[in-house]
């Protein structure tokens, strides 16, 4: 037996058990930081080779780990950026110098110019809508950007897409094919009349005409008019024409759209191209009424107030009450999250045994969902921890009992030359 091998074991011991100290120390510091997760010390065996008739002691070995995938309780705030994520998934967010990170800390503000940051400066990523609807890069973070949300200025969005949604009466009376609204005559009749607002490129309202006519049994006529253009007091003729006309054909058994097309696009007047849907009206036994009725597209206004929804989707909802997606936020989660590596900021990076870092969307997978107006809060069971605590101090004194009796051996060995 070596007496200087003890008392190594001893010092091996003590610092093992200050090592559990640092950890707990760092957790109860940390027990009200959002999105932190509790670290722990994981003790493992150090065993000395030894000979026949000598034991040679050996000592502990410590590793840290965190524990990224049990996660905290959430809390509820008043605030629309606060975000939380209900599931695996991480968001993912870059520093100052543009390199990206994983985090659960979602308390996210905007800062000077807008972005979205959170307590420890990070900046939240995320894809934008200013190309049509994003999709993710499953293994790697080219196309996130920064969330941006500034309400400076004015924006105006033309429409492109449209809903009409109700019932055409199945016993109307066929019009001859002269006075079809689509002809645009003085003698023009029609069936059914309804008015729709659509907003041109400058954001101006465009109100449109839209007449419903029966051409026979099952048939029918949709034309779409300027009504700026319209005779004053007749309405017909319309300066131009029809915007755009469609026929449509109806199963006289169902009362349901048949066939194509079912749809009418036209071009707004000074705007863009307009597809209105009308693949769910129908012809029954009763009046003319309409269900729905909706197009896209917002006059010039600034940004009342953002929305998140769950799936990520940032809105941007304007004075007039319209809304525009800006930005999809993505999720990443990876094979191991309990070995990745944590970094200063509550953010984490791959690590060399967590697996790669996955990108997706929420509700997609493991990810999980996003949750605005919610934080999740540090999982540290402070109570857990003062236990440890004392455990650990009772386990660092018993050790250095260890290194003493071996110094004060070593004093008996030293003075047997006397």
């Amino acid at each position: 037996m070596s007496l200087y091998g003890m008392m190594r074991t001893g010092v091996s011991g003590m610092n093992a058990q200050a090592n559990r100290l640092s950890t707990t120390a760092d957790n109860i510091a940390n027990s009200d930081t959002t999105g932190y997760k509790r670290s722990s010390a994981e003790f493992s065996t150090l065993i000395m080779p030894s000979t026949g008739g000598a034991y040679n002691s050996g000592g502990v070995t410590t590793t840290i780990r965190q524990a990224v995938s049990d996660p905290g309780v959430l809390q509820y705030t008043t605030s629309v950026s606060d975000l939380a994520v209900s599931g695996d998934g991480f968001f993912v967010v870059q520093d100052p110098s543009g390199t990206p990170f994983l985090t659960r800390a979602g308390a996210f503000v905007p800062d000077a110019q807008g972005r979205l940051v959170n307590a420890a400066g990070f900046q939240l990523m995320a894809y934008s809508y200013a190309n049509g609807t994003p999709a993710a890069t499953v293994n790697g973070f080219e196309g996130l950007e920064p969330v941006v949300i500034s309400d400076q200025g004015l924006t105006a969005t033309p429409s492109t897409l449209g809903t009409f949604s109700g019932n055409l009466p199945a016993g109307a009376t066929p019009v001859v094919a002269a006075n079809l609204p689509g002809a645009n005559a003085t003698t023009a009749q029609y069936t059914n009349k309804s008015s729709m607002v659509a907003y041109d490129n400058l954001g101006n309202k465009k109100l449109l005409d839209v007449y419903f006519t029966n051409t026979g049994t099952g048939t029918w006529q949709v034309a779409v008019f300027d009504q700026s253009t319209a005779t004053p007091g007749t309405s017909f003729p319309y300066t131009g024409g029809a915007l755009g006309t469609a026929n449509l054909t109806f199963d006289t058994t169902t009362g349901k759209l048949t066939g194509t097309p079912t749809s009418v696009s036209f071009t707004v007047p000074n705007g863009a191209s307009l597809n209105l849907d009308l693949s769910k009206l129908t012809q029954l036994g009763t009046g003319f009424t309409v269900s729905d009725a909706q197009v896209n597209g917002n006059a010039p206004s600034t940004i009342d107030k953002v929305q998140i929804s769950k799936d990520g989707t940032i809105y941007a909802q304007y004075k007039d009450g319209s809304t525009k997606p800006l930005y999809k936020i993505p999720l990443a989660d990876v094979q191991s999250p309990d070995q990745l590596k944590a970094l200063p900021g509550n953010v984490y990076a791959q690590g060399t045994d967590s697996g790669a870092i996955r990108v997706g969307f929420a509700n997609e997978g493991k990810a999980g969902s996003i949750i605005s107006g919610a934080l999740e809060n540090s999982n540290v069971d402070i109570a857990e921890e003062l236990t440890d605590m004392i455990a650990a101090q009772r386990s660092y004194t018993a050790n250095s009992k260890v290194f003493q009796t071996g110094s004060d051996l070593m004093d008996v060995l030293v003075n047997l030359k006397r």
